[in-house]
């Protein structure tokens, strides 16, 4: 296709885009009235402001893309790939937009909360040295005064040791699952897929009687080896500990990712494990040099899967941690949240909520090319 036809081309997709978008930005406009009430008053002229904007936005967009493409683009087809676009924008403006008003939220005094609980807090504008104190006190009372450093402590400690104990065992079954034949490799499989099939909530009630009696059975068994080395009692309780959280975490953890992983060491070839073999490797040493680097993409997947999981888990750490200084940060930001609203203190509430996103955050902004990697290897050879 010649320059001319691909610029006349990207012509008429522009200006089809910027019709729909202003459409769409009318449509995006008068759902926004109806969730704010305020907002045609707050900002005057937000319909020409968002028609326009939109627009241009999509217009611009199209256009791109034809650009680049080098291909002649229909009028319908540039309709349907700015609604594309601003379907696409504005679902990253529903996510990005509340995370932003709870960060912006947690720098302000309560006061200030009351007064203008949408605007920029005034520390930026104006960053008086009594601002600023007061932007760091709903931190400081987070961190120190509730507890909050105890409380992420406790989560880093049972998200990491749930989540080793996970890619352990689930590697280690997945490798078996996917790469040896014999009797019951199916019933296996199957056996653990299915604990995806029961939801959480409806084991929650048989797992605290079983948590109950696996601790009386624990104790039965370790209190005559407790006698022989001079202890006069030996008392196994699982409940409100974090060994007993741990270990429901795992269980409930495995299901979801040996299945996972089992597709991802299907994906490798057999013949580099028969390479290793023929080097002179043993099965473990051709698992852990050979076929576990080859399989991280998969590991990386879960993990992420499973470190958000377990990180924001509530229902399970209510039931079983009763203790203080035992709870993890989602039991201790509750807690948090109902002392805050008797006291009106909802600076010190986004503070706490702005602690627990931020490990989530970090752990996505940084494997999120590996996730990426992980899923499209997954669907591209599952």
């Amino acid at each position: 296709m010649t320059r001319r036809k691909i610029q006349s081309s990207g012509f008429v997709a522009g200006a089809g885009g910027a019709i729909a978008g202003i459409v769409a930005g009318l449509a995006v406009v008068n759902v926004l009235q109806r969730v704010v009430p305020g907002l045609t008053a707050a900002v005057p002229g937000v319909r020409k402001i968002a028609a326009i904007a939109a627009g241009i936005l999509s217009c611009v967009l199209v256009a791109a893309a034809v650009h680049r493409e080098g291909r002649r683009v229909t009028y319908r087809s540039a309709v349907w790939r700015s609604i594309t676009y601003l379907v696409l924008s504005a679902y990253l403006l529903a996510v990005v937009l509340p995370m932003t008003w709870v960060i912006m939220t947690s720098f302000k005094p309560t006061r200030e909360i009351y007064a203008n609980p949408v605007g920029l807090p005034r520390v930026l504008f104006e960053p008086t040295p009594e601002r600023v104190a007061q932007m760091k006190e709903n931190y400081v009372k987070a961190w120190v005064k509730s507890q909050f450093s105890a409380f992420f402590f406790n989560s880093l400690k049972v998200t990491g040791i749930t989540l080793a104990a996970v890619l352990t065992f689930s590697a280690t079954a997945a490798y078996v699952l996917a790469r040896f034949n014999f009797p019951g490799n199916r019933l296996i499989f199957f056996y653990f897929l299915s604990g995806l099939m029961i939801p959480v909530q409806l084991v929650l009630i048989p797992l605290f009687f079983e948590i109950g009696d696996i601790s009386e059975w624990m104790t039965q068994l370790l209190s005559p080896l407790a006698r022989l080395m001079g202890a006069q009692t030996l008392v196994v309780n699982l409940h409100d500990t974090h060994t007993g959280l741990i270990l429901i975490y795992i269980a409930l953890s495995l299901p979801f990712t040996i299945f996972i992983l089992t597709g991802f060491f299907r994906t490798i070839p057999d013949q580099l494990r028969e390479a290793a073999l023929i080097d002179g490797s043993s099965e473990i040493r051709a698992f852990w040099n050979v076929m576990l680097p080859l399989a991280k993409p998969g590991l990386v997947t879960v993990s992420i899967f499973n470190f958000i999981g377990i990180w924001n888990e509530y229902l399970y750490a209510l039931v079983f941690i009763n203790t203080d200084s035992f709870k993890t940060l989602p039991l201790g930001l509750a807690s948090v949240s109902i002392t805050a609203q008797y006291r009106s203190d909802f600076g010190l509430m986004f503070a706490g909520l702005v602690i627990v996103m931020i490990p989530t955050l970090i752990v996505y902004a940084t494997l999120q090319e590996r996730l990426t990697k992980g899923i499209t290897v997954g669907a591209l050879k599952g």
